[in-house]
C-alpha cells in the first residue's frame, strides 16, 4: 500500500510538468490594440526602446544578446557588415536606431554622429540603393533621428547647437564639418545667436503648434543687431527669436565609409519661404516649427509683465525702448500688419494671431507684422498720436523716396482701447475733438507754444495717407459701461501722468475757464476716463466716420446666447462696439479677449487674403 501512495504523489508532483510541456511554445495573446500599435510603431525616439524593426536586424544578425552584453561591440560587428556590403536598408535604419539609443546610454557623442551617417545613407542611398517606401515608418525614424543626431552630436554644454567648423570624432574615425561663418548673418545687419533646438521646447500658452516636418535640425535663434545704427533703423524686437533650419550635408557618404575621416558641409537655412533643398536629386522638406519659436521668444522677454506697470506709470519713457517693434525687418514691397493692443495688455497677446497668421505662406509672403507698446493708462488722444508719430516715423525712415508699394497699404488692428487708437489714424477730426473739450479757441488759451503744438498734434487728427485698412475688435466706439463701475474709479486715481504731460497738464489746469468738463483734482482725463460711455471725446469721436478710402472691419464679441444687440463682452455692449459703415462685422461668441480665438484669427486672416486677391 505504501508503494501505491508513493507512485500516486510522484504522479502528481509531475503533473505541471506535463502541463508545461504541453503548452504551445509560440502563441497569440488578444490585448489592447494600443499595445499592439505602441509595440509595432515605437522607437528610440518615441518610447525609448528599440523599434520592432531593428530587433528584428539584431536578431538575424545574431547580436541580440551582444548588443544587450557589449554595445559598442555590436555596432562594430554591423559597421563591418555595412563595410563588407551588407548594407541593406534593414542593416542601415537598424545601425542608426542602435547608434543613437547607445549614444543615449553612454554620453558618447560620437554614436549621435554615427546614428546621422546611418540615416542619410539610408533616406538617401547611392544609385545602386534603394530608397525608402514612403509608407515604410522607419523613413520618419530615420528622418527625425538625423535631426535629433546631428543636433545633439553639434551641442555644446548649455544645450544649445553650437554652428561652427570643426573635427568631431566618430566610432570608426573623425568628422570634419564645414561651416561657413558668413550664414549667421541675416537680414543685412542682424546676427543669430543662441540656437536652441526646439524638440526639446514644450509649448504652452499657444493653442495651435505648427511643424512643417522634414530633415534638419528646428531651432530657435536669437537675433542681435550688428551694430545700434541697425537697431534703430529697423526696430525689430530686441529679443525675438526666429526659427531657422540646420543642415549637416554628406556627399558621396557611401564611399566615406570606409575611409577614416568624413567629410561634410553644414548649412544654415533662415528663410522660412524656402520649404524644400535639393539632396541627391530629388526635392526634400525642411523642418521648422515657427510656433516653438515664437513662444520661446515671449519666454525669454515676457511681455506682459509690463502690462499693469504699462497702465498705471510710464514704462516707455522719452530715450527708453522704442514703441514701434517688428517681428522681422521690413522688406521691399510687403506690407505691415501694425497690431494695437489694449488697456493693461501688451503685444503678448497677439500671440496666438500671430501664431496663425504666420503659417499662412500666402500672408508670410505679402505681409510683416508690427506691434505698437504704450502705456494704456494715458489719455487716449495722447496715445493716438504716439501710434501715428511711431508709424510716420517708421514709413520716413525705412522709405525716405516714398517708392515702396507696400509702405502705402498699411492694416492697422486694434483690440478695445487699441481699436479707438486705430481710429483715430483713419479720421478727419478738425477741430471737433477740441470743441468738445475745449469753449475758447486754442489761439486764445493761455499756455506756452510747446504745449499749443501738443494740443494741436493730438486732438486735429487726419488720417494717415498710408493706412489702407483697419480692423476694430470689441473697440468700445461708444464707451465701455465698465468705465464707470467703482473698479475704474479706482484706478483713475492710481495711473500716473507721463513726464512728457506733466507741464502740459499744470499749463491747461490754468485755463479752468475754458473746459467743458469738470477736472478731477489738477490732471487730464485717463484712459479710463476717455473710454467712459459720458465722454466728451469717446462721444466725439463716435460721431466721426472712418475716412471713405479706408476700408473698415469689426469683431465683436457678445457674450453667451442671448440676443446680439443687448449683449455685451464683459466689458464692452455689443451697441457701442458696433459702428455704420465697415465693410464686414463678425459676431464672436466670447469674451472681451476675442483675438486669440479661432473665429476672429480666421477673420483676419480672410480680410487680408482677401486684399491679397487669395481665399
Amino acid at each position: 500500500m505504501s508503494g501505491v501512495r508513493l507512485l500516486l504523489a510522484v504522479l502528481v508532483s509531475a503533473l505541471p510538468l506535463v502541463a508545461g510541456a504541453c503548452a504551445p511554445p509560440v502563441g497569440a495573446v488578444r490585448v489592447d490594440p494600443r499595445t499592439v500599435q505602441r509595440e509595432l510603431t515605437g522607437n528610440v525616439l518615441t518610447s525609448g526602446e528599440l523599434s520592432r524593426s531593428s530587433r528584428n536586424v539584431l536578431f538575424l544578425h545574431g547580436l541580440l544578446h551582444k548588443y544587450e552584453d557589449n554595445p559598442e561591440a555590436a555596432l562594430g560587428q554591423l559597421h563591418d557588415d555595412i563595410l563588407a556590403g551588407h548594407s541593406d536598408s534593414d542593416l542601415m535604419a537598424a545601425a542608426s536606431e542602435l547608434s543613437f539609443l547607445y549614444a543615449e546610454q553612454s554620453g558618447n557623442r560620437a554614436y549621435y554622429f554615427a546614428a546621422a551617417v546611418y540615416a542619410w545613407i539610408f533616406l538617401f542611398p547611392d544609385e545602386d540603393g534603394k530608397p525608402p517606401e514612403p509608407f515604410d515608418p522607419r523613413l520618419r525614424m530615420a528622418a527625425d533621428l538625423y535631426n535629433r543626431g546631428i543636433t545633439l552630436g553639434l551641442s555644446s554644454p548649455d544645450g544649445e547647437m553650437d554652428l561652427r567648423s570643426g573635427t568631431f570624432d566618430l566610432p570608426w574615425g573623425k568628422l570634419d564639418v564645414a561651416f561657413d561663418d558668413k550664414q549667421l548673418i541675416i537680414w543685412s545687419g542682424h546676427r543669430l545667436t543662441d540656437f536652441i533646438p526646439v524638440a526639446e521646447l514644450r509649448v504652452e500658452g499657444l493653442e495651435a503648434r505648427f511643424r512643417r516636418p522634414g530633415l534638419g535640425a528646428a531651432l530657435a535663434a536669437g537675433l542681435a543687431p550688428v551694430t545700434e545704427d541697425q537697431t534703430v533703423r529697423d526696430f525689430v524686437a530686441p529679443r525675438i527669436k526666429v526659427p531657422v533650419t540646420a543642415l549637416l550635408r554628406f556627399d558621396h557618404v557611401r564611399r566615406q565609409l570606409a575611409d577614416g575621416t568624413m567629410q561634410s558641409t553644414l548649412d544654415l537655412y533662415t528663410d522660412p519661404n524656402q520649404a524644400t533643398v535639393t539632396i541627391a536629386g530629388q526635392r526634400v522638406p525642411l523642418e521648422l516649427e515657427p510656433t516653438a519659436a515664437l513662444a520661446w521668444g515671449l519666454q525669454e522677454a515676457p511681455p506682459w509683465q509690463r502690462e499693469f506697470q504699462g497702465f498705471f506709470g510710464s514704462v516707455f519713457q522719452v530715450g527708453k525702448a522704442p514703441q514701434l517693434i517688428s517681428a522681422s525687418p521690413h522688406k521691399y514691397g510687403r506690407i505691415p500688419v501694425v497690431f494695437v493692443h489694449g488697456t493693461a495688455s501688451s503685444v503678448g497677446r497677439w500671440a496666438e494671431m500671430m501664431n496663425v497668421l504666420w503659417d499662412d505662406p500666402v500672408i508670410r509672403e505679402r505681409y510683416e507684422f508690427w506691434f505698437f507698446s504704450y502705456d494704456t493708462g494715458n489719455p487716449i488722444p495722447f496715445s493716438s498720436m504716439l501710434l501715428r508719430d511711431a508709424l510716420t516715423s517708421a514709413v520716413k525712415g525705412l522709405d525716405p523716396d516714398g517708392k515702396d508699394p507696400g509702405l502705402k497699404q498699411m492694416v492697422v488692428i486694434g483690440h478695445s482701447q487699441g481699436g479707438l487708437l486705430t481710429k483715430m489714424t483713419a479720421v478727419t477730426t478738425d477741430s471737433k475733438l477740441y470743441d468738445a473739450a475745449m469753449k475758447k479757441p486754442l489761439a486764445e488759451l493761455k499756455v506756452s507754444n510747446e504745449t499749443r503744438s501738443l494740443i494741436l498734434h493730438s486732438m486735429f487728427v487726419e488720417p494717415l495717407p498710408f493706412v489702407k485698412q483697419v480692423i476694430f475688435i470689441c473697440t468700445p466706439h461708444r464707451g465701455s459701461y465698465q468705465a464707470k463701475q467703482f473698479v475704474g474709479n479706482l484706478v483713475r486715481r492710481l495711473v500716473s501722468t507721463p513726464a512728457r504731460l506733466v507741464k502740459a497738464t499744470a499749463e491747461v489746469m490754468q485755463n479752468r475757464d475754458a473746459l467743458t468738463w469738470s477736472p478731477s483734482g489738477n490732471r487730464l482725463p485717463t484712459a479710463v476716463d476717455n473710454m467712459s460711455p459720458q465722454n466728451p471725446f469717446v462721444r466725439t469721436l463716435s460721431t466721426i466716420p472712418v475716412d471713405p478710402g479706408i476700408a473698415s472691419y469689426s469683431i465683436i464679441a457678445v457674450k453667451g446666447d442671448g440676443p446680439i444687440e443687448t449683449g455685451d463682452d464683459g466689458m464692452v455692449q455689443y451697441q457701442s462696439a458696433h459702428i455704420e459703415g465697415v465693410k464686414s462685422e463678425l459676431v464672436v461668441r466670447w469674451e472681451h479677449s476675442v483675438q486669440g480665438q479661432p473665429e476672429a484669427i480666421q477673420e483676419v486672416r480672410r480680410i487680408l487674403l482677401q486684399d491679397a486677391g487669395a481665399k
